[in-house]
């Protein structure tokens, strides 16, 4: 074939009759697409492919009809072509086949069925009938099949599919529950919150399906660049038609040397060179707990310069625990009682704290008959027989903190302030425990470039030591919802790209305001409903890995676009000159499309 002395092996109305399907039939997607793209007004690979194997074609059926027999027919020229065009469409889907493997094999994991608790017995009930509410039980090795909570019963649950965490975790009433975590120990009873498309495992699937669709804006320089392109690879052929038949004067080889000129220049490598690599890097992020909402987000997290991140649950676990008290008057026990009554209807970690602290020693909670909370500063109730209690931040009360809570503050608890109609009752210092990993996190970020700056509502001694022991050497203190999204726009206004990672609802509008925003997969859904990033494992390291991620992406991106580009520059020349046929010009073509996907392949190397 390359040789050029195959073209009597076969009857010239044998290769028409096996060409044509293959050129109308097998082919007829890129008619399809190239209609659409010029009655858009635009031009992309689908009008050069259909041009410059129609023209191939054309020529070979009329040389047959006409029977010249001194004349070469190049059936299998556009055949081959065709081939090997879907053949790049084949390794693209394969890619992005693969980069969905884990999710897919993550969907194989629930059950098709559940058993569901009815009148007192046990119903086995196909998994798209479950409705809200309904009691499920989950046995020893069993795949949990909703999102819900625990109604009673203790197990170990093995959620290192969704969160990445080998070791198993402990789940026993009141506790959340997801959906294919697997049972390994013990039996639960749980009620449905969560079904089918609504449970944490579709929404998982959704954002990396929605994402790995989605295009990049460095994909839309790349399609504008490809709009300008074919207009231009098509005068090429048609001046490289002209000036060959004219000074040949061989209107047959010139038309020859067009047709190479429109399929070496078929842009594959190009429309390959953004998508590949996007699918594998946000594919390779949800196997490891990072998912991308979209391929912007992808991009942009490559480009952040400054990360801005909440203490509680960010920084620390989230999980505070009351270590010292200090009552003015009354003990110790009453001046808890009172706090854990008033933060009664608050899910503030902090309250949560107190309330676990008056459970553990058997205090029963004070009716309250009203509740306010002052975000970013406290809460006041008024309790029953006692009057108003406020329970804050010493300054919102009006109260100076003596010698031991400054030192409290100093090792980095948070000391919260008790009164009662205005007079002062005590002071309770709660600390967070840093997140293993969060100092080693700061750490490698600051080796990359990107600067930390830590954002509390905590009083400044509180963030100052913290931020020593996370080793983080910007903070601002006493921040607010509002106040926090402030610093966002601050910062880009100097010209940072600003990533923002939070947990908690108080942190959503600064996620929103952010350039790039991460939320941790422990943290509240308005916090996750407003990150372009989730980190699954709730580790702050997994925030240093998405911007090592993003950027060896765009590394790849670039890498691709510039072989494609190097590729056109050097292919369209040879083929005007005519020093490449047309069948060596596709094979050249589907090989650089190999090139560019197997490049972005690489990315599932990455650790």
């Amino acid at each position: 074939m390359l040789g050029g002395g195959h073209h009597g092996w076969l009857p010239r109305l044998w290769q028409l009759a096996l060409a044509t399907p293959v050129q109308f039939v097998v082919g007829w997607r890129f008619y399809r697409g190239a209609w659409q793209a010029l009655r858009g007004g635009m031009a992309n690979m689908d009008v050069l492919v259909a041009l410059g194997t129609s023209m191939a074609w054309l020529l070979s059926a009329v040389v047959t009809v006409l029977n010249l027999e001194d004349q070469h027919v190049y059936f299998e020229a556009s055949s081959a072509v065709i081939t090997l065009v879907l053949l790049g469409k084949l390794l693209e889907a394969r890619a992005k086949g693969r980069a969905s493997a884990a999710i897919a094999a993550l969907m194989r994991l629930a059950p098709k069925s559940a058993r569901v608790e009815k009148d007192g017995e046990l119903v086995e009930v196909p998994i798209d009938q479950l409705k809200h509410g309904d009691i499920v039980v989950a046995r020893h090795g069993d795949s949990l099949p909703v999102d819900g909570v625990v109604v009673s019963g203790e197990a170990w649950l093995d959620e290192s599919m969704l969160t990445g965490e080998s070791r198993p975790v402990a789940k026993r009433a009141g506790d959340k529950v997801y959906a294919a975590t697997r049972n390994q120990d013990g039996m639960l009873k749980i009620r449905a919150e969560g079904v089918g498309s609504e449970t944490q495992l579709a929404e998982i699937v959704r954002m990396v399906a929605a994402a790995q669709g989605s295009k990049a804006p460095i994909q839309r320089l790349a399609d504008r660049i490809s709009g300008v392109f074919v207009p231009a690879v098509s005068v090429v052929a048609l001046l490289t038609f002209l000036l060959t038949g004219w000074l040949l004067g061989s209107w047959t080889t010139a038309l020859i040397h067009a047709v190479a000129v429109l399929v070496i220049a078929c842009p594959c490598a190009l429309g390959l060179a953004t998508p590949t690599a996007v699918m594998v890097g946000v594919g390779n992020g949800a196997r490891r707990g990072i998912l991308f909402r979209n391929a912007e987000a992808l991009e942009l997290a490559g480009k952040v310069d400054t990360l801005l991140v909440d203490k509680t649950g960010t920084l620390t676990e989230g999980r505070p625990a009351l270590t010292h008290a200090l009552a003015h008057k009354g003990g110790e026990n009453a001046l808890i009682q009172l706090a854990a009554s008033a933060e009664a209807g608050s899910e503030h970690p902090l309250a949560r704290a107190l309330l676990g602290k008056a459970a553990e020693l058997g205090l029963p909670l004070l009716p309250c008959s009203s509740f306010r909370a002052e975000v970013g500063r406290g809460v006041e109730a008024k309790i029953d027989g006692h009057g108003l209690a406020r329970v804050g931040v010493p300054a919102w009360l009006g109260m100076a903190l003596p010698d031991a809570a400054r030192a409290w503050q100093g090792a980095g608890a948070t000391v919260v302030a008790v009164s009662l109609d205005g007079a002062p009752l005590g002071l309770l210092a709660l600390a967070d425990p840093l997140r293993e990993g969060s100092a080693e996190a700061v750490s490698q970020l600051r080796g990359r470039g990107v600067r930390v700056i830590m954002l509390t509502g905590d009083d400044e001694a509180t963030a100052r030591g913290i931020a020593a022991e996370a080793g983080v050497d910007a903070w601002r203190a006493g921040m607010r919802p509002q106040d926090k999204a402030a610093v966002v726009r601050e910062l880009q206004s100097q010209g940072r790209v600003v990533a923002m990672l939070g947990d908690g609802v108080n942190d959503a509008p600064a996620l929103a305001a952010a350039d790039v925003s991460l939320a941790m997969g422990s943290g509240s859904d308005v916090a996750i409903s407003a990150a372009d990033i989730t980190l699954m494992r709730g580790d702050l390291r997994h925030a240093a890995d998405a911007i090592r991620l993003s950027r060896r992406t765009l590394a790849k991106i670039r890498q691709n676009l510039a072989f494609a580009f190097v590729y056109n520059m050097l292919g369209i020349p040879l083929a005007a000159l005519g020093l490449l046929n047309p069948v060596i010009a596709g094979a050249a073509m589907a090989a650089s499309s190999v090139s560019v996907v197997s490049n972005s392949l690489l990315l599932r190397r990455w650790r």
